[in-house]
């Protein structure tokens, strides 16, 4: 017999998760249908282990540095697979609690691979959902609504599949048991520099090899230049403006070797391990949209203010429909999701979501760069601000980074913040909340921050617009 319901959700990750759970919460009776565990991509293969090598990485360099911190240490020593146990007992208590959100929100979890049907005995519409479970018996679920999160997963090179041995993607990387003693990342995106920065801080030597003209493409020139300029000072190799030949890809006596094409000139490449690194694509195969009017947009299902689909009680959220492929997007896409199946309006403005980049420095970003507004017609003024004049960043030891705050000249509105430094992935959150309140630079400026804190630097960056910075 069909099990029915109000809300289904085809995917057990963070924007599905969190949707389920908003829509029980607001009185209806809700399915999620994961063939994995509960979580999904950001849990167990994403933003959770990842940012706890990160931390293990970015203390082990803190500790080798102590002696700048006026204590000495001998014998330090990294024992990756203890890392490897700590990340995974943080991720396993964490797929505990979302195990407990489910009962606690009384979701009914089915475990199994879900396909969309068509039109059928269960229902005159599409959007039943057939699952195959762990057993190879079938279930179906037929719901009112459904909401489509089927996430993404690495997307690779034409003739550069990973192999887990030499050729790796994040998700083998995560699942490394002994440090290389180099690799070569082919992509500079967010994915790309988080694992160049962590591996680095462990002592692999990394040599990094964007197509692009800079690091983290998407982001403020500046920034991206900046960055370039701390990793290099690290020791890590950055090369721009570069294709990789993927058909020049071999394996001999251990090593990986590729070449490169810079300009008219071919660079050849060896390491230990080769990771790509470049961006997501949408899982949207082999899940039934063939059997729906569901349209795609170069690869990922089109929705829109509301989420919704070309079939209206279909919706879908997270990264298969593209835009900013972030966990916290996710999250709020299923939000608003959830309260349109009830009748109720959320909002979602992708300015308004922060974009992190857990590496050291970190980076971290919201609303318009300098250029793309310029690109959009604004007349901008911009307020800068570095950490340098900043206390407590001299006290913490990592005075290098700015802010900037990019605003519209007429309007006074602010377009976007984008900052390069330590800790700036909390810091942003502030900027994000200034422009989800609309706030002007001049109010921010006029907020009492507290001294010494990193937060100062929102303050004098805001001030600056307008030539008022204090500090410096």
């Amino acid at each position: 017999m069909a099990i029915t319901c109000d809300v289904a959700v085809l995917g057990g990750g963070t924007g599905g998760y969190i949707a389920a759970i908003r829509a029980a919460q607001l009185g209806k009776e809700v399915v999620i249908i994961e063939q994995d565990k509960l979580g999904g991509t950001c849990l167990h293969r994403g933003c959770i282990p990842s940012k706890a090598l990160l931390r293990s990485a970015e203390l082990y360099a803190q500790m080798k540095e102590s002696a700048s911190y006026g204590i000495e240490t001998s014998g330090l020593t990294l024992v990756f697979p203890k890392v490897q146990e700590r990340k995974q007992a943080i991720v396993e208590q964490l797929h505990k609690g979302v195990q407990y959100l489910m009962k606690k929100n009384k979701i009914t979890v089915i475990q199994g691979k879900g396909r969309v049907i068509g039109p059928s005995i269960f229902s005159p519409k599409s959007g039943a959902v057939a699952v195959e479970l762990s057993d190879g018996e079938m279930e179906t679920v037929v719901p009112a609504n459904l909401i489509i999160a089927t996430g993404s997963r690495p997307r690779i090179l034409p003739g550069l599949t990973p192999d887990g041995q030499y050729l790796l993607s994040s998700d083998e990387a995560l699942l490394l048991e002994e440090l290389p003693k180099s690799m070569i990342i082919v992509g500079g995106g967010v994915i790309g520099v988080e694992w160049a920065s962590l591996l680095h801080d462990f002592g692999v030597e990394i040599t990094v090899v964007e197509a692009a003209d800079q690091l983290l493409p998407a982001e403020d020139e500046e920034v991206a230049r900046e960055l370039q300029k701390q990793l290099q000072k690290r020791g890590i190799t950055v090369l721009t403006g570069v294709k990789v030949l993927s058909d020049t890809y071999s394996v001999s006596e251990g090593q990986v070797h590729i070449s490169a094409l810079q300009g008219d000139r071919t660079i050849e490449l060896s390491g230990d391990k080769l990771l790509i690194s470049i961006g997501r694509q949408a899982n949207v195969e082999n899940i039934g949209l063939e059997n729906t009017d569901i349209a795609l947009d170069h690869g990922f299902i089109r929705v829109n203010e509301h989420m919704q689909t070309t079939e209206p009680h279909i919706y879908a959220i997270g990264d298969c429909i593209g835009g900013l492929q972030l966990a916290h997007a996710a999250s709020h896409e299923g939000l608003v999701a959830a309260h349109h199946i009830a009748d109720e309006v959320a909002h979602y403005d992708e300015n308004q979501v922060p974009r992190c980049v857990y590496s050291r420095p970190e980076v971290a970003s919201v609303g318009l760069t300098e250029k793309d507004a310029r690109a959009k017609g604004h007349q901008v003024k911009i307020g800068k601000a570095p950490f340098s004049v900043i206390g407590k960043a001299l006290v913490h030891g990592e005075k290098e980074g700015f802010v900037k705050i990019v605003t519209d000249a007429q309007s006074n509105d602010i377009l976007g913040v984008q900052m390069i430094g330590n800790q700036v992935t909390e810091l942003i959150n502030q900027a994000a909340l200034a422009t989800l309140l609309d706030a002007t630079p001049w109010e921010l400026g006029q907020a009492v921050i507290a001294h010494p804190s990193l937060s100062e630097i929102i303050g004098e960056a805001a001030l600056a617009v307008d030539g008022q910075n204090i500090n410096f």
